[in-house]
């Protein structure tokens, strides 16, 4: 549990009825590689101990999380989905034949032997591609490639860097009855799929008792020639029939894998040209990062029904009845490495704050960072800030983050040793077109 979601899980309707205990820390989740055995018997240890009743355990993160999640459940008989649905959206090459059995809109897709002297793309796998670990965290070693050479140097990062969350993930694997494709490629596999283009969208839901429920469609805007997140923004601004062939999509993906009782996020591509929808990624679990945006423009968070799910309630979701009309929450990011020798403080942040309503400026990493050590940042950037803004416009929610950005007081050294008071901004060298 941390700091930002706290706050936002103590804003949720109810809130007053439900005490809230932190199981396990951020440190223990993103220290090195994860010791999945490990991270089970600290949380029954926590669990055992506590004197009161346990009435449900949620979270909100990818991996190692979203499996600790059903594990803890069963073991103390509360409601959650299966570890095997969860199984079947983490492992990105399981995800991706279950999309295919119940839709076309998937890009071609295959494993890449990790094991041969010099790996090739799978069979009918075209560049542009990009290639994956099947198991980690957001983007950790995703890379757009096009063509060999940018392919053996992709391949050469993820071999040396994909035990660091698939070795763990094995751990879940053996608890499961698993399709011989899965059993043979295990969790430590490369997967490697054709690029997809357009505009990025999410939509969020639940299932309760079986019925999939879609409450919200979101888009996901990046930085110019770079496949970088500038924001998510809510409402989507797609069409009305396109929010619904997304969420059509999304019911019939969700129940193939059988999830239940637990909320999702599911992400695509929309190419406007071509009017057709790729199927990027299924997620097990709903975005923090959009609690704040349904807030902002519903009334509630999506935390609300994570913890009605978990409690056997309806979630009951409001729609539209927020303060504002629009929210985003925009990813402030520098593109070269760095070491921050001047951040904001924390009470230049909160007179931020009031200076500037709507808003709220965190995840800043302190002076003395070394950006290339923070943790769970993507192949190509590293984040700053996170600026969350809400309006009753667009424009004036892009002027509340612009207002923000030219307030944040940050400095930083190069790694060759010279100043640099610049964000580092622009595109990612090797970024895809």
């Amino acid at each position: 549990m941390d700091e930002a979601n706290e706050a936002a899980l103590r804003d949720v309707p109810d809130a007053a009825a439900h005490r809230l205990h932190p199981l396990l820390t951020l440190a223990e989740l993103q220290h090195g590689e994860v010791d999945f055995p490990a991270l089970v018997r600290s949380a029954e240890r926590q669990l055992d101990a506590f004197d009161g009743t346990i009435d449900a355990i949620v979270g909100y993160w990818d991996f190692p999380v979203s499996t600790l999640v059903p594990i803890l459940a069963r073991r103390y008989g509360l409601r959650s989905t299966s570890l095997e649905s969860v199984a079947k959206c983490e492992h990105k090459y399981w995800s991706r034949l279950e999309q295919a059995a119940v839709t076309d809109a998937v890009p071609r897709f295959g494993l890449v032997d990790l094991s041969a002297d010099d790996p090739a793309p799978p069979e009918g796998v075209r560049f542009p591609m990009w290639l994956k670990p099947v198991t980690a965290y957001s983007s950790e070693l995703a890379f757009g490639v096009h063509d060999r050479n940018e392919f053996r140097a992709a391949v050469a990062e993820i071999r040396a860097g994909v035990g660091r969350v698939g070795h763990p993930f094995e751990f879940v694997l053996d608890r499961l009855e698993l399709p011989p494709e899965i059993a043979e490629a295990g969790g430590a596999a490369c997967l490697a799929e054709e690029a997809i283009r357009g505009e990025q969208v999410a939509v969020e839901g639940y299932v309760r008792d079986g019925e999939v429920t879609v409450y919200g469609a979101l888009d996901s805007l990046t930085y110019p020639d770079s496949p970088c997140f500038l924001r998510h923004q809510y409402p989507s601004r797609l069409p009305d029939g396109v929010v619904a062939r997304l969420e059509d999509i999304a019911r019939r993906v969700i129940t193939r894998i059988g999830m239940n009782d637990a909320t999702f996020s599911i992400e695509y591509f929309y190419d406007q040209e071509t009017d057709r929808i790729n199927l990027l990624e299924v997620n097990p679990r709903h975005s923090q990062s959009h609690a704040e945006l349904f807030a902002a423009v519903d009334g509630a968070s999506n935390h609300h029904a994570m913890l009605a799910l978990a409690l056997g309630r309806e979630p009951g979701l409001p729609h539209r009845e927020g303060a504002h009309a629009v929210a985003a929450k925009w990813y402030h990011r520098r593109f070269t490495d760095a070491v921050v020798t001047r951040a904001p403080t924390d009470a230049a942040l909160a007179d931020l704050a009031r200076r500037v309503p709507g808003t709220l400026v965190n995840h800043v990493p302190p002076a003395g960072t070394r950006l290339s050590e923070l943790p769970e940042q993507d192949s190509y950037s590293f984040e700053l800030a996170h600026v969350f803004t809400a309006a009753d416009s667009e424009e004036e929610m892009v002027a509340k983050y612009e207002e923000c950005v030219r307030s944040l007081d940050f400095a930083f050294t190069v790694p060759d040793g010279g100043p640099d008071d610049g964000d580092g901004g622009g595109r990612p060298e090797e970024g895809p077109a």
